[in-house]
């Protein structure tokens, strides 16, 4: 004879619960993490609270560097929505080889960058990023683990902070894969 206890029962649905939103739950928040811009200030991603946060690595010697234009395009339009930040790169084809200085001065020249811009970061290897770290690991972000291939992937954060998409480097950022999450 099965007897059921109603607490037990629900004690045991609740744990079931509890176990599958922990799980979706990302362990460190988006807007807890900080970087260093290309002039050498410490930015919160805090600041950015309420906005769409488009993050992008990014290289000058790279065949989708031409996506520098694309971004300021994005930056322009759609600015009040969200903030572009380019995270220049070294780690892919060793594409990005300049110091701040010199990415600075290309990337003005070159595309009229008014973006936010990092100082040159680390993506692949034994000490990434810490906000790439949260980027590709799903045990941080909560939603998926990804894989940056090549310069001018890009990562998506909606205004709470959550990842809400990735986009390889094949892709515009002005396409409408981009834009109409905004």
């Amino acid at each position: 004879m099965i007897t059921h206890r109603p607490a037990a029962v629900l004690l045991s649905f609740l744990l079931v619960m509890s176990a599958c939103t922990t799980a979706q739950t990302p362990k460190k928040m988006f807007h807890d993490l900080t970087f260093t811009s290309l002039d050498g200030e410490s930015v919160k991603l805090s600041e950015f609270k309420g906005k769409k946060v488009l993050l992008v690595n990014t290289a000058s010697r790279c065949g989708y560097t031409p996506q520098y234009k694309q971004l300021q395009e994005l930056h322009e339009k759609f600015g009040k929505k969200v903030v572009v930040i380019g995270f220049p790169c070294n780690d892919f084809g060793g594409q990005e080889p300049e110091n701040a200085e010199g990415i600075a001065a290309f990337c003005e020249k070159n595309y009229g960058v008014e973006f936010l811009m990092a100082d040159k970061v680390r993506i692949k290897g034994d000490s990434p990023h810490p906000i790439y770290q949260w980027l590709t690991q799903k045990s941080l972000n909560g939603k998926a683990d990804a894989t940056v291939g090549w310069n001018f992937h890009k990562f998506l954060v909606d205004e709470e902070g959550r990842l809400i998409g990735e986009f390889p480097s094949s892709v515009s950022p002005v396409s409408s894969d981009i834009t109409g999450k905004l």
